[in-house]
């Protein structure tokens, strides 16, 4: 019958205690990762039992791993980014520097195979990069677009369009085109009124259909 994760869990640990209670072994482990020295426990290493730093705490024979002088393990890795990892170990939890780049954090995370660790930095990855890019729209927000419409009227329509303007059209421009006319001894100034209105993504349940006020506004429109 197979072993549920904590019963694998448990073996593990129980494995690491003896080889560290063992005839001369040590509980502490000293790392000399590129120049930088790390002291460290042999639990801490064991966390992940399919790690790297898990075969090196446990002396596997298959594991080619050379000694300095002081008989710290030597690895050829970056130190800056090994600190975050051996933290990741020592209590679960991903802690970076600001000047510490998630990338090279997961380079050392798959150099050392800590599966965990490697999924929680390609999410905090995917995060950051929503957020730069912003392209991570909620799929509830539509897009916004701009409709605009020029209105054709004479001076003493002017007012009563303005009045009656709602439905979210909003004035933007009036243009004066001169006198077309008259009536008796006064001229008839015309304008064109440019108007604008925000229309929202009509695939999202709003109605499409236009209010009366903005067919009035649409049929002055259309005497151009």
């Amino acid at each position: 019958m197979a072993e549920n994760s904590s019963d694998t869990s448990g073996s593990v640990h129980r494995r690491c205690l003896a080889h560290s209670s063992g005839v001369g072994a040590s509980k502490w482990i000293r790392l000399n990762v590129g120049g930088t020295y790390f002291l460290t426990t042999r639990q801490t290493l064991c966390r992940d039992p399919k790690s790297f730093l898990y075969r090196l705490s446990q002396a596997d024979p298959e594991l080619d791993s050379d000694k300095d002088d002081t008989g710290a393990y030597l690895i050829d890795r970056d130190p800056a980014y090994f600190g975050p990892v051996l933290n990741y170990l020592r209590h679960g939890k991903l802690v970076l520097n600001r000047d510490l780049a998630e990338e090279g954090v997961l380079e050392e995370a798959e150099f050392y195979n800590i599966t965990s660790l490697i999924k929680l930095i390609k999410d905090k990855i995917r995060e950051r990069d929503c957020k730069t890019s912003q392209v991570c729209e909620s799929p509830l927000v539509a897009p916004v677009k701009h409709v605009y419409r020029v209105l054709q009227c004479q001076e003493e329509e002017l007012t009563q369009m303005v009045s009656t303007m709602s439905d979210g059209w909003k004035f933007e421009q009036l243009v004066s085109i001169g006198s077309s006319y008259n009536y008796g001894n006064e001229d008839q100034a015309e304008f064109l009124c440019v108007v604008s209105k925000e229309l929202h993504n009509q695939s999202y349940g709003t109605n499409s259909e236009p209010s009366e006020k903005a067919k009035i506004l649409q049929e002055r429109g259309s005497r151009m």
